[in-house]
């Protein structure tokens, strides 16, 4: 059954979403080449932060589903739906991810390993949000609110948070370690409430039974 749902499901990504956060990350991750003189990498800290950001902003659409209110009819439980679209998606998240970290010159790139941590932690905590969305709501489309919650809660965490409570620092700071110690602890609660919203609401599995 999940194989027979590969095409239905292919076809309902929301894919203008999704190619506008990769060409917008890609094109702030190609920023440090195109700056003359010596590379900064300040700036390509920056970039790939904001590359991050973008991608995570295109996946917080992955999630809408126009039609939600009829696939929940289907004999395919919730978490197979949704992991069949990320999934789907994961192969090319990579390849975005890589290449903008390929674009920023070697000497301005910070280091890949833990960029790529922070990158991760914000993909699954843009698709944990439109899961929690899609569960407690009757949304069919949560990636509208579901991005400007993440953006808003970026732009507070940058410009809002003490100097030393804050997980954006710079790989020359001494904290750099610590903080990607609880980039991980973010990520790995991220993942647990996500596969958690995953999971069909008790109403939802107790229906079937109860009109039976």
């Amino acid at each position: 059954m999940p194989r027979a749902l590969l095409r239905p499901v292919w076809r309902t990504l929301p894919r203008r979403a999704l190619v506008a956060a990769a060409a917008a990350g890609l094109l702030l991750a190609a920023v440090p080449r195109m700056q003359s003189g010596p590379p900064d990498p300040q700036l390509g800290l920056f970039a790939l932060r904001a590359a991050a950001l973008a991608f995570g902003l295109g996946l917080a659409f992955l999630l809408d589903d126009p039609a939600r209110h009829l696939t929940t009819a289907v004999p395919v439980r919730r978490p197979v739906r949704i992991g069949l679209r990320v999934a789907l998606v994961l192969p090319w998240a990579v390849l975005c991810w890589t290449t903008a970290l390929l674009l920023v010159p070697a000497p301005a790139r910070p280091p890949a390993g833990d960029l790529t941590l922070e990158a991760a932690a914000t993909a699954v905590l843009a698709l944990t949000a439109a899961a929690l969305m899609t569960r407690r709501t009757l949304i069919t489309e949560p990636g509208v609110m579901t991005s400007t919650w993440l953006l808003c809660t970026a732009a507070a965490a940058y410009l809002l948070l003490p100097h030393d409570r804050t997980l954006l620092v710079t790989p020359d700071d001494p904290r750099w370690q610590t903080t990607h110690t609880h980039w991980a602890l973010l990520l790995a609660a991220a993942t647990a409430v996500g596969l958690r919203a995953c999971t069909d609401p008790v109403r939802a599995r107790l229906r079937p039974r109860l009109s039976s």
